[in-house]
């Protein structure tokens, strides 16, 4: 008994050491959203203050493919995906649609004056209330949506070159799009 209670922590000790070394290569990226296959949540978005694009809702994202990018003008990894998302835009055609999180309007709107607005419509969520319930726990974080308002795709953290070409651009296709 007395080898079992000297052995217990040093078990312990390699079991935790295995769950992190199997672990360890593993790409932060490809978390799994709940939410995949699932129609969007129900929500609705009041435009930014002074923005000049519409907020946008649930029905919104219906009759044909949306990217729904979650984005904050005080989030860094957003400032370097933005001129992807506009590369994006601009080679797919695809409508662009902003989920600004927990931000005030007047940064918001400095954010999208200096860097350009590729967003066909950009929705305040000023108290996170939608983004979680889209499953978001960090930004930047975005979402395909198909033409029936059922997420299909969702990359967690910037989106990079290698993202847009490997997943992104074939989940457009996919759909049609």
């Amino acid at each position: 008994m007395r080898y079992v209670l000297f052995a217990l922590p040093l078990i312990l000790l390699v079991a935790l050491v295995s769950v992190f070394a199997f672990s360890i290569d593993r790409d932060a990226s490809l978390v799994r959203s709940v939410l995949i296959d699932k129609p969007v949540p129900q929500f609705t978005l009041q435009a930014v203050e002074g923005l000049g694009v519409p907020g946008f809702d649930t029905a919104a994202l219906q009759g044909e493919p949306t990217l729904v990018n979650v984005f904050a003008s005080w989030c860094i990894p957003c400032r370097d995906e933005h001129p992807l998302l506009e590369a994006l835009k601009t080679r797919t055609g695809v409508r662009l649609y902003g989920i600004n999180h927990s931000d005030a309007p007047e940064n918001a709107r400095a954010f999208l004056a200096e860097l350009g607005n590729p967003y066909d419509a950009v929705g305040a969520d000023r108290d996170r209330r939608v983004s979680i319930d889209w499953g978001v726990y960090g930004v930047p974080e975005t979402f395909l949506v198909d033409a029936d308002g059922t997420i299909v795709y969702k990359h967690v953290g910037p989106l990079t070159p290698e993202a847009i070409e490997t997943e992104v651009l074939p989940a457009l296709e996919k759909l049609g799009g």
